[in-house]
């Protein structure tokens, strides 16, 4: 039995380019030409790179295809959860650490 994996159209690879170059730009051009101030900046930056984040698993990894993206979703937060858990203790051990000396 063959087994035939759905890929995305030329149309929708070229609409995930586009959102990418867009959300890689805007956060370029908010930090050279000074148009935020620190924490506005810092905000924008995080959402340009979350709505980055949507745009390359919608358009390039196709989370939402397949027969079973239930499987592909449960893996995506289980990496997430172990990221966040190996960033957030890196980040508390070494405030930790800054704090001893």
């Amino acid at each position: 039995m063959a087994h035939h994996e759905t890929h995305g159209s030329t149309k929708s690879y070229t609409i995930g380019f586009l959102l990418s170059i867009v959300l890689t730009i805007i956060p370029l051009v908010l930090v050279l030409n000074h148009m935020l101030s620190r924490v506005p900046l810092i905000v924008a930056i995080i959402a340009m790179a979350i709505l980055q984040f949507l745009v390359q698993l919608f358009f390039f990894m196709h989370i939402r295809e397949g027969e079973k993206p239930r499987y592909n979703v449960m893996a995506l937060i289980l990496g997430a959860v172990i990221t966040f858990t190996i960033v957030a203790g890196s980040v508390w051990v070494m405030s930790f650490n800054e704090q001893v000396h």
